[in-house]
């Protein structure tokens, strides 16, 4: 990528649009309200047979409670700082698991697995060794396994990751965000440098080989000198990644963004700023921009699989492991075997009392049919490859819905297209979400609310 090239701020005000991330196609807004259990068994059970054999199967286990709310945290979490919540819920995940595991009928073998959260750390060493005791138990691993956790730096001890590199963990994600006092303070999430600094140094005293950072610019009190000083700090640590993500303001669905000043909210031209002094840092640090918010350093097999067009994303952010189910377990958790998605119930009561009464917990979800599947994968390119091939039979379908749309983004120079594929330009990497878009024909059949997404930029 050309790094001199910036933005056009005529087409970043534009582009500031509510848009999706993409973690999912169609996204998680439009799957039904209800989702048939018994056709998504069934697909769920011939995923499995088709992906096990050969490349293993994904685990992602949603870890709710943290002890403090950050307030600009939209995921799904619980509140509390009482540890004895530690048992029910590890009590409920393992109803769950064994469910699945009846339901899948063989020995599944696990290629990748995250903790996510909430604060996974929040739970004991002890807790997430009987946790891992649990899933393992009647699983085998792959050999080219990949187990990822995240972890806060306030928390995270040795004794976390010496428990977790025992049962073949390798990578930790810290939440740092920012390191800037006064943001810190706005946004309930003080950590000092010196916590951070400890939590790689214990990282990579335990045996881990990765670690990343997750960063976020647009968070309330963010100056250019701030992310300067974040910049600077984070290239003496070297994390082997590091996610630079845009904050999502949404105080319709997060109530804690309520608490927040919006008039100390940088406006959408001084957050790309922000955005462009950051990644400029990172390059000049050694650091690949390999795709949506996200950089790696040479060595690392994220930026090995960028350079050989192997990157694959799923809920769980980018991957290099491409598999073709993954499960999740535990409250709002979602699965996705390939032609199905699942979301788990959001509330912890309701989650408890499904698995208690030997149901899933599902809540809703998403049966795809052959459309969605290609414009999936066309979305998918985008995203990890930067450029994808029309299949002929599809011509019809993007004639119809996305050529209009692929039109007017080659006229602003930030693709180029034809009958037989579309490209990603220098210009258009700064407006991925808005490339998707042009594939995403559900959102052209049905209209939602527009603030039901973040904006763009």
């Amino acid at each position: 990528m050309n790094n001199s090239l910036l933005p056009d701020m005529r087409l970043v005000k534009k582009y500031n649009t509510p848009v999706p991330r993409y973690t999912s196609y169609p996204t998680v807004p439009y799957w039904n309200g209800q989702v048939d259990i018994t056709a998504w068994q069934q697909r769920l059970t011939k995923s499995f047979s088709a992906s096990n054999t050969v490349n293993g199967i994904s685990l992602y286990i949603h870890l709710p409670f943290c002890e403090s709310l950050c307030t600009y945290c939209g995921c799904n979490k619980k509140i509390t700082a009482n540890h004895q919540v530690e048992s029910a819920y590890l009590h409920a995940l393992e109803k769950e698991w064994s469910l699945y595991l009846r339901l899948l009928g063989s020995t599944p073998v696990i290629r990748e697995l995250h903790l996510g959260g909430g604060t996974p750390t929040f739970f004991s060493p002890e807790n997430l060794g009987r946790l891992m005791e649990m899933l393992l138990e009647k699983s085998a691993i792959h050999p080219m396994h990949e187990f990822s956790v995240e972890g806060h730096p306030n928390n995270t001890t040795l004794a976390h990751l010496q428990v977790l590199y025992k049962y073949g963990f390798r990578r930790i994600s810290y939440g740092v965000q920012d390191l800037d006092e006064k943001v810190q303070q706005a946004i309930n999430r003080v950590q000092p440098f010196s916590n951070v600094q400890h939590g790689v140094q214990i990282a990579k005293k335990a045996g881990f080989t990765s670690v990343n950072f997750d960063l976020i610019y647009g968070l309330p009190l963010q100056t250019q000198q701030s992310i300067e000083n974040t910049m600077r700090q984070v290239l003496q640590l070297k994390p082997e990644r590091i996610a630079f993500y845009s904050y999502a303001h949404i105080p319709w669905k997060s109530r804690g963004q309520r608490l927040f000043d919006e008039s100390h909210l940088p406006a959408a031209g001084e957050k790309l700023q922000l955005y462009l002094t950051g990644r400029q840092m990172l390059l000049a640090g050694g650091y690949t921009d390999i795709g949506m918010d996200h950089f790696a350093l040479a060595g690392d097999a994220l930026h090995t699989a960028y350079l050989n067009g192997r990157l694959h994303r799923n809920f769980m952010g980018y991957t290099t492991s491409h598999t073709e189910m993954l499960i999740g377990l535990g409250v709002s958790a979602i699965s996705d075997c390939g032609i199905g998605y699942a979301q788990n119930e959001k509330q912890l009561q309701d989650y408890y009392r499904q698995v208690n009464s030997g149901q899933l917990a599902i809540k809703k979800g998403y049966l795809l049919n052959r459309e969605d599947i290609a414009l999936r994968q066309y979305i998918l390119d985008i995203i990890c490859k930067g450029r994808t091939q029309f299949a002929e039979d599809d011509l019809p379908l993007l004639n119809k819905y996305c050529f209009n749309h692929l039109e007017a983004l080659a006229a602003d120079g930030l693709v180029q297209y034809n009958q037989t594929g579309a490209a990603v330009t220098e210009a258009g990497h700064y407006f991925l979400r808005n490339i998707c878009r042009a594939f995403d024909v559900t959102a052209e059949r049905n209209s939602l609310q527009s603030n039901i997404f973040s904006k763009a930029i």
